[in-house]
């Protein structure tokens, strides 16, 4: 059957009510797939809106017809350029399409030295943000160039090389001027406010935030104000304020929150005004520390919106003639409550508890763009800055709904909105996910799916934040179940897919390498990351990428991998991917040390299965590991554990121990791991010793440990390290040297030489067996061991070596579990 839709509209009152009617026009093909360039040109352009920029263009460009539609003015009357590189070549790129545009939303100088390529004549709006750099002449282009501006905000950054020179130009380029918001200019001065009062007699909103200076007379002659915020604005002289302010015909609304304003100011300017409605004093310390001003309820009829009121109950007004205020309300409040979030030193626990985070919540479903993105970004840092165990914080973004009303920010098609929400998510929802409510909320709301498509986005910022939101919530036990359901494991596998084949995608990467690092720490879900191409995927990104971040991130997954069951399934299947054993020994040359120690720990688990250890040293990595443990020295406890152990797993092998032990040797692994056997921490001495013990068990290299000073490192351990497994290993390194099989290899040469060797074999002998006599009398009370260690003949020796192997072996079985695992290292979700 073929079908039509068209939408028609019919009015009933002020409602719109839309439905759908089928035509027969439209033909299915032979396949039965809708010929979509044959939709109507409505439905059409109602797909088109619901598209990135990006994606709007590349559909434009498929056909005839869709080049036409593309180009239709309601697709371009808004553009927001913040989550994209804008420069001349995008610019001109978009001017056929921009004829009409209304509204545009950019970030940083270098975006607004674009804007006048885009020809956009009928401007109406513009918004910018990070524009510290911004200076007056780039300004003064912007605005010389669009006479038709009614709104310019510039803010949420320091402005400082914007003087009143720029606002003067504005004031005299745009007489339309409606609006103008202003953020961290040193100083407005009277010549600039005069402009302003002159030339713009539409000027009816006026913002100077965080400046350091505003001409407090002057903005008494700006007789069209009729909002007017100064909050954060230092230096104000509240006396002129009452004296100049109070005579403004149209003020109905005042903003001087984060501002040193005190209560006789408040209360005189309240007798003197007779049109100001609402006076918004978010964080005044001078204010809330005054109790007599706190506990007044008699405002002259004016509502006060403070920390101490009820904002909610002052932000839902519903008298008629303030109800045009409202938005103004969520702006300023909005944007109040985002700088305190970030900044505010002082303790505003209670506030957030009570309101704030409601606050921040309701304004989640504002019809204005900013305060939604504003909202998200502020509970992003109020749960980063004031979260904490307590369970009163989770109830708070848990109230009135609030993981949905997030979760449904990040569904938006704005990406500007994604990317906020997106980080929203990523800080309130994982951190708050260690609540059971919380977790169960995010759970049923499907946040992992939400997450793994935003990462899918082909915007940067966007997928960026997504995929840290997935990475930590990809470690809390409670989303196991909804990390299942929704295909998580996939999802991030097909991620690094997509993104190791984009340029710039390095972030995203990291992050979604950390988040399946998390996953396979989970032995069930290990299981499935092999199934979906996830070693192959990792090992990509370990040949083809160079950054730091990705490199550790992805090595750890791998490590994670490969530390499940005695099978050694998941070792050999790293092992025989393609390339993997030579990346792996290539990132341990890294000059990153958590580079060198993510991919020592995945050799060192590769080393639990025969043909690994095979590949390995057929590789070159015995010279890699030696080369590594001789280069650390000087690292981190964590790097010195791990070439320590890397060595120990190769010396331990089964099938090829005497091979790899001779040649750990042959390429000078001794002098290393003796000088890491003298870390002062507990786990370096454990591995450092196993490495010893495995080599010692060959005379030759036994000799070697002896001639390069092993003995006296090995009895320091034995004696006096902290960690029962090191003492327990180096006591039977000792054991291994000492057991008489040593001697004829040191009786080779000159008599002069052997005499020598013999005198100093057998006073190192006789100072490992007084040590080991010590070790083994912690455990037993043994007269034989003490009559033996009395005698320096080979008989002696060999029964002393008997009896101390005996009793280590059954020492070590009391040795707690968790020191006396299989060796094989796993990471934990705190290194992220």
């Amino acid at each position: 059957m073929s079908r039509r839709v068209r939408r028609r509209v019919e009015e009933k009152g002020k409602e719109e009510v839309g439905f759908l009617e089928i035509d027969e026009n439209l033909t299915l093909d032979e396949k039965g797939v809708l010929d979509w360039t044959r939709l109507p040109d409505d439905t059409a352009i109602t797909v088109f809106s619901r598209l990135n920029y990006r994606d709007r263009a590349s559909l434009s460009s498929t056909c005839r017809t869709w080049r036409t539609l593309g180009k239709s003015p309601c697709l371009w009357d808004v553009l927001d350029l913040r989550t994209y590189k804008f420069d001349a070549a995008a610019a001109s790129s978009l001017a056929s399409r921009c004829a009409n545009l209304r509204k545009i939303r950019f970030r940083g100088p270098e975006s607004a030295d674009a804007i006048t390529n885009l020809q956009a004549k009928k401007l109406r709006e513009i918004s910018v943000d990070c524009c510290r750099k911004m200076k007056d002449i780039t300004l003064g282009v912007l605005a010389a160039r669009h006479e038709a501006l009614e709104c310019l905000q510039i803010e949420a950054d320091f402005c400082k090389m914007i003087s009143s020179d720029a606002v003067k130009a504005i004031a005299i380029c745009c007489p339309q001027l409606r609006k103008l918001w202003i953020s961290g200019i040193r100083e407005v001065d009277v010549n600039a406010i005069n402009a302003l009062s002159k030339y713009c007699r539409n000027l009816t909103d006026i913002g100077f935030i965080d400046c350091q200076k505003v001409d407090e007379t002057a903005l008494g002659n700006v007789a069209s104000v009729r909002f007017l915020s100064i909050a954060g604005t230092a230096n104000i002289k509240w006396n002129l304020v009452v004296q100049h302010w109070s005579k403004l015909p149209h003020l109905i609304g005042l903003d001087v929150s984060r501002t040193d304003i005190h209560p006789n100011a408040v209360l005189g300017y309240f007798s003197s005004s007779f049109s100001l409605k609402v006076l918004c004093a978010l964080d005044c310390p001078v204010l809330e520390e005054d109790a007599t001003f706190v506990s007044n309820n008699n405002h002259k009829g004016k509502v006060v919106l403070a920390v101490f009121t009820d904002i909610l109950k002052g932000k839902g007004i519903k008298d008629k003639k303030l109800g045009e205020i409202l938005n103004w309300l969520e702006w300023i409040i909005s944007d109040s409550l985002l700088r305190v979030s970030k900044s505010s030193p002082r303790d505003l626990d209670n506030f957030w508890l009570d309101q704030g985070t409601t606050l921040l919540l309701s304004f989640t479903q504002s019809a204005q763009e900013e305060v939604q993105e504003r909202a998200a970004t502020a509970l992003a840092s109020f749960v980063k800055k004031y979260f904490a165990d307590d369970t009163g914080w989770a109830e708070a973004v848990m109230r009135d709904d609030g993981i949905r009303l997030l979760l449904n920010l990040a569904r938006s098609w704005r990406e500007g909105l994604q990317s906020e929400a997106a980080k929203a998510i990523f800080l309130a929802v994982a951190n708050l996910s260690v609540n059971a409510k919380v977790a169960k909320a995010v759970a049923e709301e499907g946040g992992i799916s939400i997450l793994a498509n935003l990462a899918r986005s082909v915007n940067r910022s966007v997928a960026e934040e997504a995929a840290l939101g997935l990475r930590h919530l990809c470690d809390g036990e409670e989303l196991e179940g909804a990390i299942d359901e929704a295909g998580g494991v996939k999802a991030l596998v097909d991620l690094i897919f997509k993104w190791s084949s984009s340029t710039g995608g390095e972030v995203v990467l990291e992050r979604v390498a950390g988040a399946l690092a998390n996953l396979a720490a989970d032995e069930k879900r290990s299981i499935e990351f092999a199934s979906v191409g996830g070693v192959h995927a990792l090992v990509t990104l370990l040949r083809s990428c160079e950054v730091e971040g990705v490199q550790k991130q992805a090595a750890r997954a791998l490590t994670n991998f490969t530390a499940h069951g005695d099978n050694n399934c998941n070792a050999a299947a790293v092992g025989q991917e393609t390339g993997a054993i030579d990346a792996l020994l290539q990132l341990t040359r890294s000059r990153h040390d958590g580079v060198r120690d993510a991919a020592a720990g995945v050799l060192l688990n590769l080393c639990f299965d025969d043909r690994n250890q095979e590949a390995i040293a057929a590789a070159g990595g015995v010279e890699a590991l030696v080369a590594l443990a001789h280069s650390c020295s000087n690292a981190s406890r964590d790097l010195q554990e791990s070439a320590a152990a890397a060595l120990w797993g190769l010396a331990a092998s089964e099938a090829n121990r005497y091979e790899l032990s001779i040649a750990i040797v042959r390429e000078g692994g001794v002098a290393p791991l003796i000088e890491l056997a003298r870390s002062d921490a507990k786990e370096v001495h454990e591995t450092a010793a196993g490495a010893l013990w495995c080599l010692a068990l060959y005379p030759g290299n036994a000799l070697r440990i002896v001639e390069e000073g092993g003995v006296f490192a090995l009895v320091h351990l034995c004696s006096s390290s902290v960690s029962k497994m090191a003492r327990f290993l180096s006591a039977l390194a000792l054991a291994n040297m000492f057991d008489g099989r040593m001697d004829e290899i040191a009786l080779i040469g000159t008599s002069t030489e052997g005499t020598s060797k013999s005198v100093y074999l057998d006073c190192t002998r006789r100072m490992a067996l007084k040590h080991i006599k010590a070790f083994v009398m912690t455990i037993s009370d043994s007269q034989a061991i003490s009559a033996a260690v009395a005698s320096s003949a080979p008989a002696s020796l060999v029964q002393i070596t008997a009896s101390a192997r005996i009793q280590v072996k059954s020492f070590a079985k009391n040795i707690n579990k968790s020191e006396k695992d299989d060796g094989r290292v796993t990471t934990d979700a705190s290194e992220i």
